[in-house]
């Protein structure tokens, strides 16, 4: 192997050779904490050895391979790993891609998995634009409500916009995204996102009534980019090659455009209204129940993956309604986790497990929750579940107290700004009681230091 000249670059260079080298992988790409790798052959991937490697807290095996290294340290040791793929002359990604996800995919995710994770897809790159304007707005907003800057001042009104804009015009990053995970062009899949958000749909008069720009949400820009990048595919079948930049573009616009108005929109909206109204059906008849088995099991979708699919539920929480009182609840899953992390520091004697704890807390408590997952509890079996338990008993204090966020963004502390400002004490108030039951019930029946064979 060759030697790196930093650790991010021997890291990297560790973890391509358990992944059987260059020519094994097909695709790669990174989330907040996770890289992602599809190999071509699984059988010549040393997971035993992934999961020793410096720097790495754990391992996910769905159909990527994604290694958990962290906030920031997924972003250099991706960029270190993705040089060393480039600098591999015998290997062409593209077409080990083309060769392989598909096989890949059938063969290590069921139907509905896969669907969340494609979904999951379109939306992992625009989280920390949302972080960035959810913070931006959250906080002037509190700025204002606190009295401490005007809102008719320029700067309130120019921190607003900076805030506000992504929202204005997600449809258009979603469509974007939605058309290239789908196969279409990202160009046309933003036309789809316009042709739902465009104002003057308002002047479409259909059925005896005029269209409502907007409506559908995300929910009908995902169908209308989906359906271009599909169409767009089958169109360029038929079309001559000498033709395809005119004629394949401009047919795929006009059949999703109608399409769109006909059936897009009235279904999204349908569909946006099923969910939200789904939701808070169940948050009000089920009150503090529903809190607690929505925060208590909130976690286990971390492990998998599952839980970037919900990020289109908030969004269109905050569309239909005007906020999300859903967000708060699964926020208690990472508190638990930190609460259930401190238990094991005090109880255990073990050093290394001691660092390992202190170095994802601050992550923790600032809503990453990964390093201590797969560092601490989830290899530890029972403070996992424990930490669930924690995680339950604030979400049920966050739906019995309505608490919601305008704006979709890390949880943890970090969400403090993105509930209404009136719900903030509450709020805070419902994380300390997830730390402090996380911590009650690991300390008093999740752990025991002998459990911790695997720490020295």
């Amino acid at each position: 192997m060759a030697k790196g000249n930093n650790r991010n670059l021997l890291i990297a260079e560790e973890l391509l050779e358990h992944l059987g080298g260059a020519a094994n992988i097909a695709t790669t790409t990174h989330c907040m904490t996770r890289l992602r790798v599809a190999p071509q052959d699984r059988s010549k991937v040393n997971m035993e050895a992934i999961k020793k490697t410096e720097g790495v807290l754990g391992v996910v095996e769905e159909e990527t391979i994604q290694i958990i290294l962290g906030p920031g340290a997924v972003n250099k040791v991706s960029a270190e790993f993705e040089k060393l793929l480039a600098a591999a002359d015998d290997f062409d990604l593209k077409d080990a891609a083309s060769k392989n996800k598909s096989e890949i995919d059938k063969k290590n995710a069921k139907p509905f998995k896969l669907f969340l994770r494609r979904i999951a897809s379109i939306f992992i790159p625009l989280i920390p634009a949302l972080v960035a304007s959810g913070l931006i707005t959250g906080i002037t907003k509190a700025i204002v409500q606190a009295g401490w800057l005007a809102a008719d001042s320029q700067l309130a009104i120019i921190l607003t916009v900076i805030g506000s804009g992504l929202f204005a015009y997600l449809g258009i990053l979603v469509g974007t995204n939605a058309a290239k995970e789908f196969g279409g062009s990202p160009a046309l899949g933003a036309l789809a996102g316009i042709l739902v958000i465009n104002p003057a749909v308002g002047d479409i008069a259909l059925f005896g009534e005029n269209l409502l720009p907007g409506r559908g949400g995300l929910i009908g820009v995902l169908f209308a980019a989906i359906f271009i990048a599909l169409v767009e595919k089958q169109v360029r079948k038929f079309v001559p090659q000498s033709l395809d930049i005119i004629v394949t573009p401009t047919i795929a616009l006009l059949i999703t455009g109608i399409v769109t108005y006909i059936v897009f929109m009235p279904v999204g909206g349908f569909v946006s209204d099923t969910i939200t109204k789904g939701l808070l059906s169940v948050l009000d008849l089920g009150g503090v129940v529903a809190g607690f088995v929505l925060g208590a099991t909130f976690l286990p979708l971390v492990v998998t993956g599952l839980h970037q699919g919900l990020t289109p539920v908030h969004l269109e929480l905050i569309n239909s309604i005007g906020d999300d009182p859903l967000l708060p609840i699964l926020a208690m899953g990472g508190a638990g986790q930190v609460g259930a992390a401190f238990a094991i520091y005090f109880k255990t004697k073990k050093k290394s497990l001691k660092r390992a704890i202190g170095g994802g807390l601050p992550s923790g408590m600032l809503g990453i929750g990964e390093p201590l997952i797969f560092g601490v509890t989830l290899p530890l079996g029972r403070p996992f579940l424990t930490a669930c338990l924690g995680a339950g008993v604030g979400g049920a204090f966050q739906a019995h107290f309505d608490i919601a966020t305008i704006a979709v963004g890390v949880s943890g502390l970090p969400l403090t700004f993105l509930v209404h400002t009136n719900q903030i004490l509450l709020y805070l108030a419902g994380l300390l009681i997830s730390y402090v039951f996380g911590f009650i019930f690991t300390y008093l029946f999740g752990f025991k230091d002998e459990m911790a064979v695997e720490f020295k």
